[in-house]
């Protein structure tokens, strides 16, 4: 009984682990994106998280077969639209809004699911909407109901990382998990290299700083956090694990804040916490509530 609270404890501190570093990758990409444009950045992190994936599960790459290429390579352009979007939105966003906005991509997947499979979004993921929806419209219309193209950009990259997941559970039953990550991330990196050759100036030398921000992408927020994140999911269920798992977005706030010096107007808080909500909402039910009969 002490051996699995232990494990627990364990996992959902993993998820926690997950959710920190996650959440500070925000202000780092803000931050990268001073000295690289940003498909330099993803092709630089998804190369190095794809090599460094390789090395620790190389034992499982003899498993890989044409179907994970063929199918990890359709989940592989949603991802890479996904990235894509998101990181050219924060360089004309601050990175806590970025992390807010893109967050509403758990408040989208029933409705994909719903257009998919025919299966109407229950009474939650209604009320999830109508939440997340409002709390767009505080964070990012402006006085005279306009939008910048950054949070727009960070918007529709929400709706790819919606897609991304229907696309993940509709192609990948009876897959291993880690192997569909490591094409995933290929695909990424070699999408983000053609961009990045054709259309961006790729610096021939960097700053320390930048190579410190390049690795701890790849290293931590892309391996890492990966890792962290099957450990915790394996032993937590699943209410706590996506409850603790939304706390990036708040993570990505705290350090934009602290470290970007970011202004959270009233305005801001309020739109945070509608999405923040409509968040808890759409993925838990609120099943942490209810007691156990």
């Amino acid at each position: 009984m002490e051996k699995q609270s232990g494990k627990n404890i364990a996992s959902k501190l993993a998820l926690f682990g997950a959710s920190v570093i996650w959440g500070s990758s925000f202000l780092v990409v803000k931050k990268s994106m001073d000295s690289m444009q940003p498909h330099t950045l993803l092709a630089l992190r998804f190369t190095i998280g794809s090599i460094l994936l390789c090395i620790i599960f190389m034992n499982r790459l003899k498993n890989l077969n044409k179907e994970y290429f063929l199918k990890g390579g359709i989940i592989g352009v949603f991802l890479f639209i996904a990235y894509s979007l998101q990181t050219i939105g924060i360089t004309d966003t601050t990175p806590g809004k970025n992390a807010f906005l893109t967050a509403i991509y758990c408040v989208i997947v029933p409705y994909l699911y719903w257009i998919i499979e025919k299966n109407k979004p229950d009474i939650y993921n209604i009320f999830a909407g109508i939440l997340c929806l409002t709390g767009i419209g505080f964070v990012s219309l402006n006085n005279d109901f306009k939008i910048r193209f950054g949070d727009t950009f960070t918007l529709i990259s929400g709706f790819f990382y919606a897609a991304h997941m229907v696309a993940l559970s509709k192609l990948t039953k009876d897959k291993d998990p880690v192997l569909l990550t490591i094409v995933q991330f290929g695909y990424t990196a070699i999408f983000s290299w053609i961009i990045a050759l054709l259309f961006e100036d790729i610096p021939r030398s960097w700053k320390q700083n930048v190579i410190f921000e390049v690795l701890y992408l790849a290293v931590f927020a892309t391996a890492v956090a990966l890792l962290l994140q099957t450990i915790g999911q394996k032993y937590t269920k699943p209410a706590p694990a996506s409850i603790i798992l939304s706390l990036e977005a708040v993570f990505g706030v705290l350090f934009s804040v602290i470290f970007y010096e970011e202004e959270v107007t009233f305005k801001l808080m309020i739109g945070f916490l509608l999405i923040f909500i409509s968040v808890i909402t759409s993925e838990s039910k609120w099943d942490f509530l209810k007691k156990n009969k």
